[in-house]
């Protein structure tokens, strides 16, 4: 099992009363990951002097314990740019040195947080596995040589595992979300857009997702609020959408026989027992047609968009194809095989679902499904990569396609000690509902804003309801 460490509220709590300091908190976190040693979750770790000397330079910064993340320590996703330190993907051929930070992440720097490091990846952040790594092979928080998940999968283990309360990472098909699921924490993509992209090297440029893994949803909710812009230089961006105001939230629920767990009883069982519990969590349950979403997500991988993955990586493979891993280059190579009417052909079939899927939202807020379907160990992966890995996708492939915001929810362990994790999405810019909803189930209150024009702002808890 994880073992959480503090909330960022914890420790900014402790920071501003004078009880801990940045450098008493830089020098936990640094033994923390020593004690760990090579265990696959950091590529490259900030030295342990050069930590505690950040932690030092915000220390003397005016107004210091006002900052918003006074000292909180994080971890970026090692695709996203920090000046001064390797971008790898995974891939030391590959790797150079930042010479300018990503705007997100700089955006927490100037806020008070303490970059450690750059996490672990699948390669090229091409996977949802964790196990295309020239690196340490990372595995899951809760042991029998389960996978980590990825391809964020050493940022889902450091927030895990304690060291740091949350990390930057990315999102293409689940790589946010299914880690996150595999490691019993949340991993929230939310809406494309109001994370500005700007320094990560592209997996799909047009799918591609900053995202946010950490154990409360109070935590995603102070960091959204530091990280979140709009970025003229990201052509995606966009500004973020209303907050949820309180009232009746219809859930969607596909079907029992529409669910797929791929024969893994013990998390069928699991994700239903949870279902049963949605109605007493005081939401109104509405049975959907899941049809749509899965047939979007089929699109990802037999369609033209494993090709995008070239515009940024084609000259690197045809030059230096030993230096990229085999499974890698074998999904790679795939790309080449797409032709232009391929391309439209998928478009069109996208936009038409889509159009299906935008209208369906008439009928319920949010939809609820399992994450995974079920996990894997290291060996079955190796063993079967490809197939494996499709069927890590199956519940979050569509995301991205159907431009929705999306978070895994922790919801409990399997009867076999694995853990459960549960999926909420909703439309685009739902993202504050799709938070309220991650937070109800978690038994985690959660202050909103009434954004109704008619009323002035106010601010309130939404309790739980019993219906």
């Amino acid at each position: 099992m994880q073992t959480s460490g503090p909330s960022v509220a914890e420790i900014l709590a402790s920071h501003e009363s004078g009880s801990g300091s940045p450098t008493k908190t830089a020098a936990r976190v640094a033994d923390a990951i020593a004690a760990r040693g090579g265990d696959g979750t950091w590529i490259t770790p900030v030295p342990r002097d050069r930590l505690l000397a950040a932690a030092a330079e915000i220390e003397r910064r005016p107004g210091a314990r006002t900052l918003p993340l006074y000292g909180v320590p994080f971890g970026v996703k090692d695709s996203i740019d920090v000046a001064g330190w390797p971008t790898t993907l995974a891939c030391p051929d590959f790797a150079y040195t930042a010479t300018e930070t990503a705007p997100a992440v700089q955006r927490l720097l100037d806020a008070g947080a303490l970059f450690v490091g750059k996490t672990n990846l699948d390669q090229f952040a091409t996977g949802l596995n964790g196990t295309r790594t020239p690196y340490p092979i990372p595995r899951s928080v809760f042991g029998g040589n389960m996978i980590s998940g990825g391809s964020s999968s050493g940022s889902a283990l450091a927030v895990a595992l304690g060291e740091v309360p949350f990390c930057v990472a990315t999102d293409t098909a689940g790589s946010g979300r299914v880690p996150a699921a595999l490691n019993g924490i949340v991993g929230w993509k939310p809406s494309r857009g109001l994370i500005s992209t700007v320094g990560l090297v592209p997996a799909c440029k047009s799918l591609d997702c900053l995202t946010l893994m950490a154990t409360r949803i109070d935590d995603l909710d102070r960091v959204f609020d530091v990280i979140a812009a709009e970025d003229p230089d990201d052509p995606w961006s966009r500004p973020r959408g209303a907050s949820f105001g309180g009232g009746p939230i219809r859930v969607g629920l596909p079907p029992e026989s529409e669910l797929e767990f791929f024969g893994d009883e013990p998390v069928r069982a699991a994700h239903l027992a949870f279902r049963e519990q949605l109605g007493r969590l005081g939401f109104d349950r509405v049975e959907i047609d899941s049809k749509p979403f899965f047939d979007a997500g089929e699109l990802l991988y037999a369609g033209p968009w494993v090709a995008e993955r070239l515009v940024e990586f084609d000259t690197f493979l045809s030059e230096h194809p030993d230096s990229v891993l085999p499974v890698i280059r074998e999904i790679l190579n795939t790309g080449y095989r797409f032709d232009a009417i391929d391309v439209f052909r998928a478009h069109q079939t996208l936009q038409r679902l889509r159009s299906v899927v935008a209208r369906m939202w008439s009928g319920f807020d949010v939809v609820v499904m399992p994450t995974i379907g079920t996990t894997f160990t290291v060996e079955q992966v190796l063993a079967d990569p490809i197939a494996t890995n499709t069927v890590l996708g199956h519940y979050t492939h569509f995301g991205n396609l159907l431009d929705l915001t999306a978070i895994a929810v922790p919801v409990g362990t399997t009867s076999d000690g694995r853990p459960a994790s549960a999926m909420v999405f909703g439309p685009a810019l739902a993202d504050d509902l799709v938070l309220s909803v991650a937070a109800r189930i978690l038994d985690e209150p959660r202050a909103v804003h009434d954004d109704t024009p008619t009323a002035a702002p106010t601010l309130r808890l939404v309790q739980k309801e019993t219906r």
